[in-house]
């Protein structure tokens, strides 16, 4: 009878538990490597390092991004078929950074206009089941909008 107790009493613990940590089973946040370290979309609003908005007016906008028909007319390109997690894809580690987006703009943080049109800082080809072209977006702003320098994208 002690033993079905401690049983009982457990297993209000473990729900809560995988229930905080986000469920039974990972959940594909999309990121990218950049050299050691990766930068990822946050899991929860506890943990962003880098809040990102977007707009509709371009003259409110600190990056650019257009989004394109090809991967040949890419700066970034994410295109993946995947249904499982590859392991290890972006490791968290001391120095990954999380990018979170928000939703009003802030003076002190990147303000992105996402748009088909031309005229952009750098140009993003999506064709994902992990990414969406916000996700990316807001992943090259965090990086530092460095969408030339040897990023990989991966989902974790």
């Amino acid at each position: 009878m002690l033993r079905f107790k401690f049983f009982a009493s457990t297993i209000p613990l473990i729900v809560a538990a995988l229930y905080a940590h986000g469920g039974w089973a990972p959940v594909a946040r999309p990121c990218i490597s950049i050299g050691e370290t990766s930068v990822q979309m946050a899991p929860g609003p506890w943990q962003p390092h880098l809040d990102v908005s977007f707009t509709n007016d371009p003259a409110l906008a600190t990056v650019r991004v257009q989004i394109v028909d090809g991967a040949e007319a890419a700066d970034f390109t994410v295109v993946d078929d995947i249904d499982s997690i590859e392991a290890n894809s972006c490791e968290v580690t001391g120095a990954t950074r999380f990018v979170a987006i928000a939703a009003y703009p802030s003076p002190a943080e990147p303000v992105i206009y996402l748009s088909h049109d031309g005229n952009a800082d750098y140009r993003i080809f999506v064709r994902s089941k992990a990414f969406t072209p916000r996700e990316a977006a807001a992943l090259i702003a965090g990086a530092g909008g460095n969408g030339h320098a040897g990023m990989s994208a991966a989902a974790l």
